[in-house]
C-alpha cells in the first residue's frame, strides 16, 4: 500500500471511492462539491492524501483549511472531513494509516491544530489516534412566535444582500474586532469567505440577507412535523441595530418560513431561549501549540463559533 499526496488529477478517483463507500443517500458526490471544499476554500487548499494498492486508489482522507483566531493571534488549523475506504478493501487499516500520516504532514507543516466534530461510531477511534473530547457544543433554542403554524409556504431560499463588498469587509473587520476583544477562539470573518461558505455552498443552500450593518445566512431544517430556523451565521453592528431590530430580522424570516423552533449561537447572539450544549461533540487535535493555549482550547467556553463554523458540509 502506497499512500501519497493527492492532485487534481486524482479528483475522479478519489469520488469513485467516496461513492463506493458512502453512497450519495445523505451528502451529495461530485467532482464540483470536491473542487468546492478543497481546492477553492479561501483558506487555501485541504491536506488530502491517498492510498494506492496495485495502481488501484482504495482509500482517501482530507483535513480542510480552517482559521481561529484568539485575541490577536491567529491560528492555523484543519478540520477532518472526507474519508472513505473501499468497501472491498476495508479491515487493512486504511483509515487509521491515512489519518496518521495526515496528522504527521500536518504537524510538520506548522498547523496549529486539527477539529472535527465525529459521530458516536467514529469518535473512538479519532480519540485513539490523539484527539481529546472538548464538549458537545453550544446551542441556543427557542420556539418562535409561529409555534402553532404548520402551514407549508413552498418558500425557496433567496440571496439578498444591499450592501457592498467593500461594506462587508467593513463589517467583519468590527466584528472581528469585537470578538478579538474578548476571551475565546473565533473565525474571522471576511466577506470572501462568507460568499464560499454560503452563497455558493452547492451542498447546502441558505437565506442570505444583508444591509447596512449586518449579515445574516440560516435554513430550515426539518424535525418531523417541526421546522427548525437555523441560524448558521449573524455579524451585526450594534452600534447600527438596536437587539430589538436584530431579532425582528430573525422574526420576519422565522414567519415566511413558517418554522416552529429557532437555533443560534449563544456565544454570539443574545436572544432569549434555551441554552445547553444540545450540539455535537468537538474534538481536538492539538500540534504545534503551547500547553497553556492546549487547556485554553479544550475549554468549550473558549470557543466563539457560529453554528455555521462547526456544522457539517
Amino acid at each position: 500500500m502506497e499512500i501519497r499526496e493527492a492532485d487534481e488529477y486524482d479528483i475522479p478517483k478519489i469520488v469513485k471511492v467516496l461513492k463506493a463507500s458512502l453512497g450519495e443517500d445523505q451528502l451529495e458526490l461530485s467532482e464540483k462539491v470536491w473542487k468546492y471544499k478543497h481546492l477553492e476554500n479561501p483558506f487555501g487548499k485541504s491536506i488530502v492524501l491517498i492510498a494506492d494498492e496495485n495502481k488501484e486508489t482504495i482509500g482517501v482522507r482530507a483535513f480542510m483549511r480552517w482559521e481561529w483566531q484568539f485575541g490577536k493571534e491567529k491560528f492555523q488549523a484543519l478540520r477532518a472531513v472526507d474519508t472513505a475506504t473501499h468497501p472491498s478493501h476495508q479491515g487493512k487499516g486504511v483509515f487509521k494509516k491515512l489519518t496518521l500520516k495526515a496528522v504527521e504532514n500536518s504537524k510538520a507543516n506548522d498547523y496549529h491544530f486539527i477539529f472535527n466534530t465525529p459521530n458516536e461510531q467514529s469518535r473512538p477511534g479519532y480519540l485513539k489516534m490523539g484527539w481529546k473530547e472538548v464538549g458537545k457544543i453550544h446551542v441556543g433554542i427557542k420556539p418562535s412566535f409561529s409555534f402553532l403554524k404548520f402551514k407549508n409556504t413552498g418558500k425557496s431560499y433567496e440571496i439578498r444582500k444591499n450592501i457592498t463588498n467593500e461594506h462587508l469587509d467593513s463589517l467583519c473587520r468590527e466584528w472581528n474586532n469585537k470578538l478579538a476583544a474578548k476571551p475565546g477562539l473565533f473565525t474571522p470573518k471576511s466577506a470572501e469567505m462568507l460568499r464560499w461558505r454560503y452563497e455558493e455552498n452547492p451542498l447546502q443552500s441558505y437565506e442570505v440577507l444583508a444591509d447596512n450593518g449586518y449579515y445574516l445566512a440560516a435554513y430550515v431544517k426539518k424535525r418531523g412535523s417541526f421546522k427548525e430556523f437555523r441560524v448558521a451565521e449573524y455579524i451585526y453592528d450594534e452600534k447600527l441595530l438596536s437587539k430589538k431590530e436584530l431579532k425582528t430580522i430573525i422574526d420576519r424570516l422565522v414567519s415566511n418560513f413558517s418554522c416552529q423552533m429557532v437555533s443560534f449561537s449563544p456565544n454570539l447572539l443574545k436572544m432569549s431561549g434555551k441554552k445547553g450544549h444540545f450540539g455535537p461533540v468537538l474534538t481536538l487535535n492539538t500540534l504545534n501549540v503551547e500547553d497553556i493555549q492546549n487547556e485554553e482550547f479544550l475549554k468549550l467556553t473558549n470557543w466563539n463559533n457560529s453554528l455555521g463554523d462547526l456544522e457539517l458540509f
